[in-house]
């Protein structure tokens, strides 16, 4: 297509709230003269990942859209005590269901089953309430060549390093250890078809929440938009418990991408000042969206509450502030960055 413009999506995790990268993705799709060329997601991005590159293998953008939408409309119909808590049903929607249940509950319910349980402590009966919803995509399409290239990281239990899978490599159990916190679900173990060695996973939001190294491949564009939806910034210093811990997850899965972010940063400096030569590495563009009021108006209660109208509200802010995007930096891609490393790092 004449004019087309090719870009990357790198796609963080975070629950229930990847519910705003549906919005995004959903939007991004319509837009006909952008060709999606890679995709590096992790956990809820892994899922958003999977499903759009399942459904475009199957019937191009429509058949992404729909199959994001069927997606996330089976995680609403999950209700089990480690996803959605006891009381999530019988709440008013988003922000309130938010402010309410910190202020009766200064701990979640999740956090204080951690406290004294272990997933392992489920014996014969475990099995992750999200697994149906992955098991449904057809991991044939996932993996197959036509599409964007995908990329899921988990994190290795016993090495502490990233796991970057691609290609053929992926599969249910990829994506489940892409979202597998440690606190609700057994670590998804994996042989690993380098080695021949059985190796136990944990979420990929602790090593590369998302890794945005697989996207730097020469044949692949410049640009990574990434749709950021663990808030950068909060304004107040946190002093109730649960808002501490609140924080302490954000910054914590954030801070692989700001690595990242900061190396990316380095070298355009270096090519910029003409201490490398330009062509010698990669010179990304990099672009943001995100709604960091929407989110900074929640916390990681809700990212385990994906009730039917959370998930609709931040579909919908997704879809908002990818059109938002489009109508500033349509035009910006494949030419500039418009995210201010600088002014992030300076």
């Amino acid at each position: 297509m004449t004019g087309t413009k090719r870009i990357n999506l790198a796609l963080q995790g975070g629950g229930a709230h990847g519910a705003f990268t549906w919005g995004v993705l959903d939007r991004l799709l319509q837009e006909r003269d952008i060709e999606i060329a890679a995709i590096s997601g992790t956990s809820a991005g892994a899922l958003n990942g999977a499903a759009l590159k399942a459904g475009w293998a199957e019937a191009g953008r429509e058949g992404a859209r729909v199959l994001l939408d069927r997606v996330w409309h089976q995680v609403g119909a999950v209700h089990d005590l480690r996803l959605t808590g006891w009381i999530a049903q019988a709440l008013p929607p988003v922000g309130v269901i938010n402010t309410w249940m910190e202020r009766m509950m200064p701990v979640s319910p999740a956090d204080m089953a951690a406290l004294v349980t272990s997933p392992y402590d489920y014996g014969p009966l475990y099995r992750n309430p999200l697994e149906p919803v992955v098991r449904s995509l057809n991991f044939s399409r996932v993996c197959a060549h036509d599409g964007p290239e995908l990329h899921i990281a988990a994190t290795n239990v016993r090495s502490g390093k990233i796991r970057v899978f691609s290609g053929e490599e992926l599969s249910c159990e990829v994506i489940l250890a892409s979202a597998c916190l440690p606190t609700l679900f057994q670590a998804v173990e994996i042989e690993d078809p380098r080695t021949g060695e059985v190796e136990a996973f944990w979420d990929g939001g602790y090593t590369g929440n998302p890794a945005l190294f697989p996207l730097f491949h020469a044949d692949l564009p410049d640009d990574i938009m990434v749709v950021n939806i663990n808030p950068m910034r909060r304004e107040d210093v946190p002093t109730r418990a649960q808002d501490i811990q609140n924080r302490i997850n954000e910054i914590s899965f954030n801070s692989s991408l700001l690595r990242e972010l900061r190396a990316i940063h380095f070298v355009k400096e270096l090519i910029a000042e003409g201490r490398m030569e330009r062509g010698t590495m990669k010179d990304v563009l990099i672009h943001m969206v995100a709604d960091d009021d929407l989110m900074n108006s929640l916390s990681v209660t809700s990212k385990q509450t994906p009730t039917p109208y959370l998930l609709h509200t931040l579909k919908e802010a997704g879809r908002r502030s990818c059109e938002g995007f489009l109508a500033r930096h349509k035009g910006d891609l494949g030419a500039r960055a418009t995210v201010n490393l600088q002014e992030m790092f300076g």
